[in-house]
């Protein structure tokens, strides 16, 4: 989870994630959690900026041998 997704937006100051897209976000991840655990997997959930947290987890990890993102859309003003 990056903590910039929970700031003010630029233009009015609303956030970018209410309360309620908050507890949607929580909870599809914690049956996405869920879902892969009865398959013998799992989810590695992190709060930070993902540019830090990757590199932390590839470090931890010292065997990863690809890393696939996407970049988020932005609006156009």
């Amino acid at each position: 989870f990056d903590p910039r997704h929970y700031l003010g937006t630029h233009c009015y100051g609303l956030p970018k994630t209410g309360p309620h897209r908050l507890r949607f976000l929580l909870e599809s991840v914690k049956d996405l959690r869920e879902t892969l655990k009865k398959k013998g997997s799992t989810l590695v959930v992190r709060k930070g900026k993902p540019e830090d947290v990757v590199c932390d987890l590839i470090t931890q990890l010292g065997s990863v041998t690809a890393v696939v993102f996407h970049e988020e859309v932005r609006e156009m003003l």
